[in-house]
């Protein structure tokens, strides 16, 4: 498992299903965050069949066209990674792979990281406080865990979708927190929404142990949540020693 840089620190949000809030709480993370100047990226997997170029059907063989990235410039797409702008990131970018190539795709990330790394070399001009300053990645994926390891992993839970995709259950024991949209059901048996049962083998026993915040939609990132990541990402760097 590959460890980043030590000038830089990553957040990765997941979620055990789609259409739960995960790029809006990368979103509510970097406004909440301004001073982090973070660096903010999605992460896709398409389907078969799906090009990683352009996310269309395409023609091309398996083999082929299995993974590209792209920086996003535009605050008012609309897409997902020009929302991270929007939300004030100082810099976005979207990884795109066919299904069962994200070990492809992690080069492109590291180069990407690379390049950021060099333009902030760039922009210190000889500081050596601002050079060493980290480096604040959040990005949104699942699957990306399996190629890192994070100073955070964040995951979103919501008790009312039945789904529970295996690459989010084979990360539970990696969380650091859970977000949740609705209080989770008690573990005697209570049902939100049928969830309860829905999750199937999923024991809420799982998640004991470990930081669980509630944010429901559209609601404010909880302030204990804020200086979670406020801990992690905004604590000076140690400027390195020079010899004389």
């Amino acid at each position: 498992m590959a460890q980043c840089a030590p000038n830089v620190r990553i957040v990765v949000v997941g979620g055990h299903t789609r259409s739960i809030g995960k790029t809006q709480l990368v979103c509510d993370i970097i406004s909440a965050l301004p001073e982090a100047n973070w660096i903010a990226g999605k992460i896709t997997q398409y389907g078969h069949g799906v090009c990683a170029q352009n996310g269309n059907d395409c023609d091309c063989a398996p083999y082929e066209h299995v993974c590209a990235i792209s920086w996003e410039r535009d605050a008012n797409t609309g897409t997902d990674s020009s929302r991270f702008l929007a939300a004030g990131a100082r810099r976005s970018f979207w990884l795109r792979t066919k299904q069962g190539f994200l070990a492809e795709g992690m080069p492109l990330l590291r180069h990407a990281l690379d390049e950021i790394a060099h333009l902030r070399q760039s922009e210190a001009q000889g500081d050596v406080t601002a050079a060493a300053a980290p480096i604040n990645v959040i990005l949104e994926s699942n699957t990306l865990l399996q190629f890192l390891k994070p100073e955070l992993f964040l995951m979103v839970l919501h008790p009312g979708k039945t789904d529970f995709k295996d690459s989010a259950q084979l990360q539970l024991d990696r969380v650091s927190a859970f977000v949740l949209r609705e209080p989770l059901p008690s573990c005697s048996g209570a049902k939100v929404n049928g969830a309860a049962t829905s999750w199937g083998k999923i024991s809420l026993q799982l998640l004991d142990g470990k930081p669980q915040f509630l944010q429901r939609d559209k609601e404010r990132v909880p302030p204990s949540l804020v200086e979670l990541v406020r801990n992690l990402v905004c604590t000076p760097a140690k400027v390195p020693s020079i010899n004389p």
